[in-house]
């Protein structure tokens, strides 16, 4: 019977603990004050799910699931962000109120030291000899003087408490300007990470409707971009490789020049592949310089960063995608277009050799010369496209909008 009554006991035990249940990357995550627990244990889910992704055979299914778990990190952590501000601005405000009380508190604790400082300065005109002679006895005498003393004791106290509040008063004011600061800096990062998620939802988006979700496709787009990037790789091999060079960045009134080899960005993987931008970047630098020519401020590291720029798992650059919350739209046009783009004041980006095997920014033309930024070459800039190539060897050009 005891036995009986122990495991009943026991049951009820683990029937009134509440399950802790974990949660997972999937569905809306949680959000609002009091949820920053699960919010983060979301988070930590989807970073998790993403990485085990990685390791798996690349396909459309996979590609997908990545995507969405991408898109539910994301959320997460515009969630966690959006709970930090708003702590913060109760924060702040709560420190309003506070700084209004201390500034009454301040302003009382003044006047009455006022007050007191013109009644001190009148008690200390009076000598111990007026003490004596305004005295009816010596008893008087000494009430007289503990009272004085009292007095002053209080002064004392009364200063030391304006002196505290002054302290707290300038404390609480420089803790509201820091959260305050910290309120920007977050809402700046909120932006940011809404720029994230927009544009892996449009990736998302834009894959269904290349691949038009059938897996034939999806490989087809694979196996077309490791043949680009395969032809970029033999360019590469022809000039004997593609060593790190420095300070290759040239700026003037046309736009920037930007080297793939540059040491900024040149060892950087293209969308986090393995693929270098010193080996394959020539044309993600060709469209920063584009975008450079456009009044834009895009980096070739910029693009490299942004997994969302490239077809999923290699290094080959998508025909549309956002960076640093820019649109960009590359076209391939006939390379029949090259004179009248030029003399329509509009540069471009020249495909050259079969694959295109490399891409460069044709800058104008002068004359029946063309002036050319290559990114490849050292110093590439502003050379003249007859001392490395012919006409003939253009394959394409590429437009690019912004």
């Amino acid at each position: 019977m005891k036995k009986l009554l122990l495991v009943f006991v026991i049951l009820l035990f683990f029937l009134w603990i509440n399950p802790v249940n974990a949660v997972e990357c999937e569905g809306t995550p949680p959000s609002g004050v009091g949820k920053e627990a699960e919010i983060q244990q979301y988070i930590d889910s989807c970073s998790q799910k993403i990485t085990s992704l990685q390791g798996e055979q690349l396909s459309l299914k996979q590609t997908i699931t990545t995507l969405n778990s991408k898109i539910n990190l994301a959320q997460g952590q515009i969630n966690q962000t959006q709970v930090q501000i708003n702590q913060l601005e109760k924060e702040v405000d709560v420190l309003g109120g506070v700084l209004d009380t201390v500034n009454d508190s301040l302003g009382q604790l003044e006047t009455i030291y006022t007050s007191r400082v013109r009644e001190s300065y009148r008690r200390s005109r009076a000598t111990p000899v007026d003490l004596i002679f305004s005295s009816d006895s010596i008893g008087d005498y000494y009430t007289k003087l503990k009272y004085l003393n009292t007095l002053k004791t209080k002064d004392q106290l009364i200063l030391a408490e304006l002196e505290k509040a002054r302290n707290d008063y300038d404390q609480r004011k420089q803790d509201k300007v820091e959260k305050q600061q910290e309120v920007e800096e977050l809402k700046a990062k909120l932006i940011a990470q809404k720029r994230v998620i927009d544009a892996q939802q449009a990736e998302k988006k834009d894959l269904l409707t290349l691949t038009q979700n059938d897996e034939k496709k999806f490989q087809k787009m694979l196996s077309d971009a490791k043949a680009n990037l395969a032809a970029l790789r033999r360019y590469v091999a022809s000039q004997g490789g593609a060593s790190i060079l420095s300070n290759q960045t040239k700026c003037d009134s046309w736009g920037c020049y930007y080297n793939q080899r540059d040491s900024q960005w040149g060892n950087m993987g293209l969308g986090g592949s393995s693929y270098s931008v010193a080996e394959y970047g020539c044309l993600v630098s060709s469209v920063s310089m584009m975008a450079s020519h456009a009044g834009k401020d895009i980096k070739p590291g910029d693009i490299a960063a942004v997994s969302s720029a490239f077809v999923p798992g290699n290094g080959w650059l998508r025909h549309s995608f956002s960076v640093n919350g820019i649109n960009v739209t590359i076209t391939a046009v006939s390379k029949s277009n090259l004179d009248s783009e030029l003399n329509a004041g509009r540069s471009v980006i020249a495909g050259v050799y079969g694959g295109p095997d490399h891409f460069i920014v044709i800058v104008k033309k002068e004359g029946d010369k063309y002036i050319m930024h290559d990114p490849f070459l050292e110093n590439g800039n502003n050379r003249d496209f007859s001392e490395k190539y012919s006409l003939s060897d253009i394959n394409s050009l590429r437009l690019v909008s912004f």
